[in-house]
């Protein structure tokens, strides 16, 4: 995908301050250091539209990126950090959940893994909960080049094991210091975004033959 343009629109908190232009969301969503903005960096070619915090657990809102004027990058706060007070993660759980339960224009939920480490009680949660509600199940793994060649094979089963990833599930190794992988996961939104075209003009060609029937 070429990018023309790419822009952050708003920090939300609640969903008033949501955009209302009804375009499609892409949501990415992780634990805190898991490098949820270093990929937006590198999917979107550029250095520093997506804040890297030294600090996990910084990000405390969701962040929306207008891409090419056509759909969003939600960036979602990252769980799962342990120095954060619990009321925090609370405040922070319940803003995740209202976005994901209540926004009709999410289209996918990617959830983001650190490779060189098996997913964590909160991932296997997480991704539970983006099967029950019908998403299409892609995982990026993260940090592809903290690990040797020789490992790739070992790492991508021990997450699939974890997560009890089905065979056409989707795990996407990638690397945002060597920009690896990046056009796998552009693919994967493309088909989404196609998938939808589609099913809308389906749904129009049918509601038009059923108005013309009824005259």
């Amino acid at each position: 995908m070429k990018i023309k343009s790419a822009e952050i629109i708003i920090s939300a908190v609640s969903p008033k301050q949501y955009p209302q232009d009804n375009l499609q969301e892409f949501a990415l969503v992780g634990r805190s250091n898991v490098g949820k903005s270093s990929t937006i960096n590198t999917l979107l070619n550029r250095k520093s539209l997506a804040r890297v915090s030294q600090s996990p657990g910084k990000t405390r809102t969701i962040n929306f990126y207008l891409i090419n004027k056509e759909f969003y990058l939600v960036d979602l706060p990252g769980y799962g950090y342990a120095k954060v007070s619990k009321d925090d993660r609370a405040a922070w759980g319940k803003i995740i959940e209202t976005y994901l339960t209540s926004r009709p224009n999410l289209k996918e939920v990617i959830l983001l893994v650190d490779v060189r480490h098996e997913p964590t009680a909160d991932d296997v949660l997480m991704y539970d909960w983006i099967k029950h509600f019908g998403f299409g199940r892609i995982v990026i793994a993260t940090k592809l080049d903290k690990i040797n060649r020789s490992q790739y094979q070992k790492h991508f089963k021990m997450i699939r094991e974890k997560l009890k990833m089905a065979p056409e599930d989707q795990l996407l190794p990638i690397s945002s210091l060597k920009k690896l992988g990046m056009e796998a996961i552009w693919d994967k939104m493309d088909d989404v975004m196609q998938q939808e075209r589609v099913t809308g003009v389906n749904a129009s060609t049918k509601e038009e033959s059923t108005i013309n029937e009824g005259k």
